[in-house]
């Protein structure tokens, strides 16, 4: 389930422009069950759809960001070939792509343990705060899986093959300082101030030039998967794009005119 308290989602169009998901399943570590990932997806997906809403927080209730997937319950059948990949493919990536299409920047303020899917979730947010409780463990290898939900694509992206290698054929918890020294998150911050860190930064991006930072995503993260040509022939266009949107002409006007920009994510 996901909460809805006031360090949850405010539906609709959250007044200061953030919406807070908060994985609400603290008896199981806010493990991922099928109906918790449809929320997720869902909220990400309105989130997007929703010119109320310019910055979205993910984290976790109780002690824990995530322990992963919830491996419990379903009643058992027999496979055929094609469960397994349809599984994850319908399942785990659709999740992760859900965060990495998302329009809005989205940070995960990791609060305890993320483990698996749970890892996988908050390495592909914009921006990662961890809490100096958090650790981070690609769990897999301890129960004999190759990892799923991405984490073959994210982890190389950000920590290079050999330490992607190494976190993955180990499976050893990583704590949030070694974390953060490894380029896995932003910022370590005490665990009493991680809300409060999550929400100014969240509310910073709400603040800001909201399509521009979108545009500035997609080129991010295609320019990984792409040569200089396309990336630059993909830039060229998003500025085209952007400078059609109101913030971008304010963003120039508040320069010529020396003031300061006031952004309304149009």
């Amino acid at each position: 389930m996901i909460s809805s308290s006031p360090e949850g989602l405010r539906p609709p169009g959250p007044p200061d422009g953030v919406s807070w998901i908060t994985l609400d399943r603290p008896d199981v570590m806010n493990a991922i069950n099928p109906e918790l990932r449809e929320r997720i997806i869902a909220l990400l997906d309105e989130a997007s759809a929703d010119p109320a809403v310019r910055a979205v927080v993910i984290t976790g209730a109780g002690k824990s960001f995530c322990a992963g997937a919830d491996l419990s319950g379903g009643a058992a059948r027999e496979r055929v070939p094609g469960d397994v990949a349809r599984i994850i493919r319908l399942g785990a990536q659709r999740l992760i792509s859900s965060v990495l299409d998302c329009e809005k920047p989205v940070i995960a303020a990791v609060n305890g343990t993320a483990a698996g899917i749970g890892a996988h979730l908050a390495f592909a947010c914009d921006l990662v705060l961890a809490a100096e409780s958090a650790r981070f463990i690609e769990v897999f290898v301890r129960r004999g899986l190759v990892p799923d939900g991405g984490g073959a694509y994210l982890l190389p992206r950000l920590v290079g093959p050999q330490r992607a290698k190494e976190l993955m054929f180990f499976g050893d918890a990583v704590a949030a300082a070694d974390a953060e020294r490894l380029g896995l998150v932003n910022r370590v911050v005490p665990d009493a101030e991680l809300p409060t860190v999550a929400r100014e930064w969240a509310e910073r991006l709400a603040a800001g030039p909201t399509r521009s930072l979108a545009l500035a995503k997609q080129l991010v993260n295609a320019s990984l998967d792409t040569d200089r040509t396309t990336a630059f022939a993909a830039e060229a266009a998003a500025q085209e794009i952007n400078m059609t949107t109101r913030d971008a002409q304010e963003g120039v006007a508040s320069f010529v005119e020396r003031r300061t920009p006031k952004y309304r994510g149009l």
